[in-house]
């Protein structure tokens, strides 16, 4: 009997459609000319920022520009909740699906398409929106990226030869030595398997014969003028406005569970993507997109049922509750992030969307020049938890799942994996 073979996304992927970006990066310099303003908008995952960047866009004749580092993918659509299509059509989105999932991306990366993305919007007198959760890209893309010098071919061919080389054996600690050894004491803080961050390393110790870390970053020359101006920085290259926007963490983290099981639901969904990135010969952990939260677990989970040839609601139900205990940890520390960002003016997600959208055409349209901008308490979020009530609250949190409670729930899910992951004829098709 022919059992049906997993439906896995059917796109041609090219590896190398990115262009060729030649935008160059210092910390801004003073101009008398009036600048540009740009709308940032950031927040913990799930807070709805993709939902007000993209009503904002309608409102203000914008184009979002995403600062997601995962939906820079193509084919990774529900994982990274990607709008969706009729969301594209109806406003520009750029930096989506630019790369395979096979390919690397970095801040530096970011950097420079984000800019030309930004000057390509202002060219066309449109307003640039900037939205995502990705803390280092969206701080690159105000302030600058470090001015480190680029490896020649020879050197970058030399080094991805001699980790990959290391890497296919599983020899992490090795190469950290190694890279440790060429000169760069801080590469074993790197985290394990972040094998592109080794090799970027590598490279500039090669290159250069110094560490990453001897190189000045942009933004730590501009972080005193920041906190000094009550987040207004007068020498960046735009006149940014930048705004987090967020909840109650207990509220937050129960719409986060809630979306970890939606993701779930279909099965044309996050463990539909997770089995193509298995099937193109892609590993947990081993790279950006196999990093990323929920494309890895999904990933683990369908290798032990394809390893043990068996799946269960017992072992479904681990797998959710690691997802969801993943998504939670990355959103808190997303508000540590930002919560040390002096720049942003948090908001309260839970206020009506049309009262918040309304505030920030108001500050977009505001023409004094000061620069500063003053949140209604109305609409202000405080950054840090508040009593003992929310901290004992948070401290035991248990999750209260709406759409798998029993074990007859996750059923159809179950037989998909059985059907697509666990019988010869489904994996790998």
């Amino acid at each position: 009997m022919n059992i049906p073979c997993a439906r896995t996304p059917s796109f041609s992927f090219p590896f190398s459609e990115r262009r060729c970006l030649t935008t160059f990066c210092s910390p801004a310099q003073p101009s008398k000319k009036k600048k540009e303003k740009v709308i940032v908008i950031s927040g913990p995952t799930g807070a709805g920022k993709s939902r007000l960047a993209l009503e904002l866009a309608k409102k203000l004749n914008g184009e979002i520009i995403s600062a997601d580092s995962v939906q820079v993918y193509r084919g990774l659509n529900i994982g990274s909740a990607k709008p969706s299509t009729s969301d594209r059509n109806e406003v520009a989105h750029h930096l989506l699906d630019i790369l395979h999932p096979s390919e690397e991306y970095s801040a530096g990366q970011f950097y420079e398409d984000a800019r030309k993305a930004t000057n390509e919007i202002l060219a066309n007198q449109h307003v640039p929106i900037v939205t995502g959760g990705t803390g280092l890209y969206l701080r690159w893309y105000m302030y600058g990226k470090p001015d480190v010098p680029k490896s020649s071919m020879e050197i970058s061919s030399e080094v991805f030869s001699e980790l990959m080389h290391l890497q296919e054996r599983g020899k992490w600690d090795e190469a950290v030595e190694l890279v440790v050894n060429a000169g760069d004491p801080r590469a074993r803080s790197v985290p394990y398997n972040n094998w592109y961050r080794l090799r970027r390393s590598l490279e500039i110790v090669r290159s250069s014969g110094s560490p990453p870390s001897s190189f000045t970053v942009p933004y730590d020359a501009f972080r005193e003028q920041v906190e000094m101006n009550g987040g207004v920085v007068k020498d960046l290259d735009y006149d940014f406005i930048c705004l987090f926007l967020s909840g109650p963490r207990i509220d937050l983290y129960r719409a986060i569970d809630l979306r970890c099981e939606e993701m779930l639901m279909e099965t044309e969904g996050l463990l539909s993507e997770a089995s193509w990135l298995l099937d193109i010969g892609l590993r947990p952990s081993t790279n950006s997109a196999t990093r990323a939260i929920g494309y890895r677990q999904a990933m683990e989970y369908l290798l032990s049922c394809r390893d043990a040839k068996s799946c269960s609601a017992e072992g479904f139900f681990d797998f959710l509750s690691e997802f969801q205990k993943a998504s939670r940890n990355f959103a808190k520390r997303q508000m540590t992030w930002f919560r040390n960002e002096a720049i942003y003016h948090w908001l309260d997600a839970t206020r009506p969307i049309k009262e918040v959208i309304d505030f920030v055409c108001d500050v977009y349209h505001d023409e004094t020049g000061t620069g500063r901008v003053v949140v209604p308490e109305k609409l202000k979020m405080k950054k840090d938890v508040n009593g003992r009530q929310e901290t004992y609250e948070l401290k035991s949190y248990r999750p209260r799942n709406k759409l798998f409670n029993r074990d007859c729930d996750c059923h159809p899910i179950l037989e998909w994996v059985w059907r697509t992951q666990c019988q010869p004829d489904g994996v790998g098709h």
